[in-house]
């Protein structure tokens, strides 16, 4: 079988009654060689026998895979795994895409530089919400070629981003399954860019993005329910992204704080902090400045959740 030019991937828990928004958005797609891969994440719902309907009449191939509830990075793993095309589209079961997105990645992709084509990982744009609002900052220059952590870090570019990757390279930057509950994505774009990728940023809308009340920006911290992918998020930060400093200061103040916070959460909660390379003696000066910080911010979480504030 022809290997398609993109694998849209879905993973998706219990979420049939959004999963038709996604279905919807690919029928509008022209022109461009497709599957749509659902990895159900071991729904209890009819995510099943709604996507057993659409596979009989789509006129792009549906795939569909299940896996014992093993949460989302498991699902974008096993995802990555079994998709077919050379660039992989991660579309959240409660989103969409703009009408002819994946048409306009796949002439971006088309515009890259022959000789350079190794070196990028992804092409990355703009989310919009329902009403037409851009989330998040535009990116500096149409077309820019840089790393995440340039964009970030460098360019200090925020909000929600969207586009397709490079399958081969996801194959080898798997999420971390051994780490128990969220693990920010920004730790797998940031290995990506410390091997030397770079993405191709442009100011177009990809994706439509609905904030579902079950997503992380609705729950926030919740008295440390993500503390680890949050704290190693932050010893991320201060371990390995220390050379962007000199562009930031700000956010790697922040960051030394929330190792703090996130630290003392998992200490509340009896789980020992995972074995990390050392941080470096500027990171530890950070820590230690931003000490007090950390320490108010982990207090107000115990009283917003109602507990005691001890360690």
């Amino acid at each position: 079988m022809r290997a398609p030019f993109f694998t849209v991937m879905t993973p998706t828990f219990n979420r049939a009654h959004t999963l038709g928004r996604v279905f919807e958005s690919l029928l509008a797609q022209t022109g461009v060689d497709f599957e749509w891969l659902v990895v159900d994440d071991g729904s209890t719902d009819n995510t099943a026998q709604e996507v057993a309907q659409w596979q009989q009449h789509a006129p792009f191939p549906v795939r569909y895979v299940w896996q014992p509830n093993r949460h989302k990075k498991a699902a974008f793993n096993h995802g990555v795994r079994e998709a077919r095309g050379s660039w992989l589209v991660a579309l959240d079961s409660d989103d969409a895409l703009e009408a002819d997105a994946l048409a306009q990645m796949q002439a971006v992709i088309a515009s890259l530089p022959t000789e350079r084509q190794a070196v990028f990982f992804a092409v990355t744009g703009l989310c919009a919400r329902p009403d037409g609002r851009i989330v998040g900052d535009l990116f500096p220059k149409d077309g820019m070629d840089a790393s995440v952590l340039d964009m970030v870090f460098r360019y200090r570019v925020a909000g929600e981003k969207f586009g397709c990757m490079r399958t081969e390279v996801l194959r080898r930057f798997p999420f971390p399954e051994d780490v128990p509950g969220f693990v920010p994505e920004s730790l797998v774009w940031r290995a990506i860019a410390r091997a030397g990728y770079l993405s191709r940023h442009v100011n177009q809308v990809f994706r439509v993005y609905h904030d579902s009340g079950d997503s992380l920006s609705r729950q926030g911290v919740d008295g440390g329910r993500h503390a680890l992918g949050l704290w190693l998020l932050a010893q991320d930060t201060l371990c390995h992204c220390m050379p962007w400093f000199r562009y930031w200061p700000k956010a790697f103040l922040l960051a030394a704080a929330r190792y703090t916070r996130f630290g003392m959460h998992l200490r509340h909660d009896g789980q020992a902090l995972p074995e990390m390379p050392p941080l470096s003696g500027q990171a530890r000066v950070l820590c230690a400045l931003m000490w007090p910080v950390g320490a108010a911010l982990y207090w107000r979480d115990r009283r917003q959740k109602g507990g005691p504030a001890g360690a």
